[in-house]
């Protein structure tokens, strides 16, 4: 079970992160929020560094500052491997940091290079808990085994992927007289917007249920127990610590959360402390019913002969329902939640690689 008092030292290798991310998500610059979320979850971030040559990271480095990130300076340097100049450095603060604030207790390391698995084989054989973080495309298969915990940044709550399908179509005739060029999807991104990290999570009555409930829905999927309401509120300002209830009309924690449960987003149950309820999801499941059913009339209306795409279906489902969240029935993203539908029998989900999107269609 992890515990709540958790601190967390976040490493990141920047550059193999945010090039990675780019070639196989099409994500730039790189979100640095969806792995802070994901953190939060899991306890205290006591420090955070990032390492690169921030020249090739301009609007990264702003980004990441605003997001109270350390940022490291490795120069390039003539003659030299700049690659094995950051990730020395890496090594070395994170054994320093280890051996001089004995009080953290996990370490996070952000990349999917496998020249760091003796760095972690050393922090586990000091008792620290460690946690990797890279993009699937370009993690080495060495890395994960090595690691207490890996989070595939692809699969993270927030994550807007966009697989250059396109780019590398256009790169094929010159495949034939000579070897692709691994850097020509970095010199060519599409520019997604930008992403605001600073800007507060909840900000109306329907965020703060989705707030409650994708924070609640992480801690069950990383808790072996039952989640206590000062837990789950803990975890809550680690991802936004400007949060509070009272902006949202309520006097305390408590009476938000039987707000909610009048709503049947979540439902509470004795603890066993006084005054500090279980939280947990509905298990009477009707409201998930209504919200499968809904996704199928949706699907039922739009799909032709070959399915309805899942981009823009969510929006279409809105348009019957305004409020509608898969977050308020415990799932991380839409994606999610259209395989648990797929799961459950209602519709049928299948890749289409033309689109680099799904297909739904009902079975």
């Amino acid at each position: 079970m992890i515990n709540d008092d958790e601190r967390i030292a976040l490493f990141l290798d920047y550059e193999n992160l945010a090039i990675g991310a780019r070639e196989g998500l099409g994500v730039s610059p790189f979100d640095f929020g969806p792995i802070a979320d994901a953190l939060a979850e899991r306890g205290r971030v006591v420090s955070r560094r990032a390492y690169a040559d921030w020249s090739y990271f301009d609007e990264d480095r702003r980004l990441l500052a605003r997001a109270q990130v350390e940022l490291i300076e490795i120069p390039q340097r003539l003659g030299g491997s700049r690659k094995n100049a950051a990730d020395i450095k890496l090594a070395v603060d994170a054994i320093e940091l280890a051996y001089e604030r004995g009080f953290v207790t996990t370490f996070a390391i952000g990349t999917g290079d496998s020249d760091f698995t003796p760095l972690v084989h050393k922090l586990r054989e000091m008792d620290k808990r460690v946690i990797g973080i890279g993009v699937q495309s370009s993690t080495s298969a060495l890395l994960p085994p090595a690691c207490d915990e890996f989070l595939f940044y692809d699969r993270l709550p927030g994550v807007d992927a966009h697989p250059p399908v396109r780019r590398s179509r256009r790169r094929e005739p010159v495949a034939a007289t000579r070897a692709p060029d691994p850097v020509v999807v970095v010199t060519e991104p599409d520019p997604p917007p930008e992403p605001v990290l600073d800007e507060p999570v909840a900000t109306t009555d329907g965020d703060v249920g989705r707030l409650v409930a994708s924070t609640l829905a992480g801690l069950q999927r990383h808790a072996d127990g039952p989640v206590p309401a000062s837990r789950l509120k803990r975890a809550i300002l680690r991802k936004d610590p400007t949060f509070d209830e009272g902006d949202h009309g309520f006097r305390g924690f408590g009476e938000l959360l039987r707000h909610l449960e009048a709503e049947r987003v979540v439902e509470l149950r004795q603890g066993s402390a006084q005054g500090d309820p279980e939280v947990a999801f509905p298990q009477d499941g009707s409201a998930d019913d209504d919200a499968f059913a809904l996704l199928v009339d949706v699907v039922r209306g739009l799909a032709g002969r070959d399915g309805v795409q899942l981009s823009g279906l969510k929006d279409q489902m809105r348009k019957r329902v305004p409020d509608f969240s898969e977050k308020r029935h415990g799932f991380n993203s839409f994606l999610s939640f259209a395989k648990a539908a797929r799961a459950r029998g209602l519709v049928a989900m299948e890749w289409d690689d033309d689109l680099a999107d799904h297909r739904l269609s009902l079975r």
